[in-house]
């Protein structure tokens, strides 16, 4: 049999922050410190966690409400600065590299979509363990952001893949709502941005609560 036939899923599609990339805690500061500098009230950690993995000017606003939005330019300027302070402090979750080496031996296509920026995706991939790994990407400002099902669409006609052989992997409600959308299965990981409360309703295959358990579950489902 070959490796093709074995395989359930051609293409497998990972969020980046609180997913792959260990980088919740400091998102979310940098949200609370961009508002509190724009005399905004400062959003509860659950709250700005809740947004990660939207466009950065849909999380912002909807994390800061009470900010008008002729200050929209300011705060996302104000996010970035916090956020390059830290952003080399954050590091793939442990077992990540093991993980998608795993499945780029097994002949998936590995790509990302993701509420980054563009550069900020790329700063990251430019990594020396990390080039070559993913075959495409998507990011918020060159397309929809989630939950809008465009990033994984586009995804799927770069690489002539179709849905049902498709599998988004993200932390959020807005990974697994996108996946929906798209018409393609999905894994939740409940040790990333948000709860795993609401994530049933919106039908994974699996919740992994670890990048072991993750690691496990594709090494035998996908």
């Amino acid at each position: 049999m070959s490796a093709s036939a074995r395989r359930r899923f051609d293409l497998i599609a990972f969020d980046w922050d609180g997913t792959l990339f260990d980088s919740t805690a400091i998102i979310v500061r940098s949200i609370q410190d961009a508002v509190r500098d724009v005399g905004g009230q400062v959003p509860t950690s659950e709250a700005a966690a809740w947004v990660i993995g939207m466009a950065l000017p849909q999380a912002l606003a909807h994390a800061a409400p009470d900010v008008p939005p002729e200050k929209y330019t300011e705060l996302g300027n104000r996010y970035r600065y916090h956020y390059l302070q830290h952003q080399d402090d954050v590091s793939l979750f442990p077992g990540v590299l093991p993980l998608l080496e795993m499945l780029k031996g097994r002949g998936h296509l590995l790509t990302v979509a993701t509420g980054k920026s563009r550069r900020g995706l790329d700063h990251v991939l430019g990594a020396v363990q990390l080039r070559g790994m993913f075959d495409g990407s998507r990011t918020a400002d060159e397309t929809a952001g989630k939950p809008h099902p465009l990033m994984l669409q586009e995804l799927m006609a770069e690489f002539d893949v179709a849905p049902q052989r498709t599998l988004m992997i993200g932390d959020t409600t807005h990974d697994l709502e996108m996946a929906r959308a798209a018409g393609c299965a999905s894994v939740g990981v409940g040790y990333g941005a948000h709860s795993t409360r609401g994530f049933a309703e919106l039908g994974p295959l699996c919740v992994a609560h670890s990048v072991q358990e993750l690691h496990q579950w594709l090494e035998g489902n996908a």
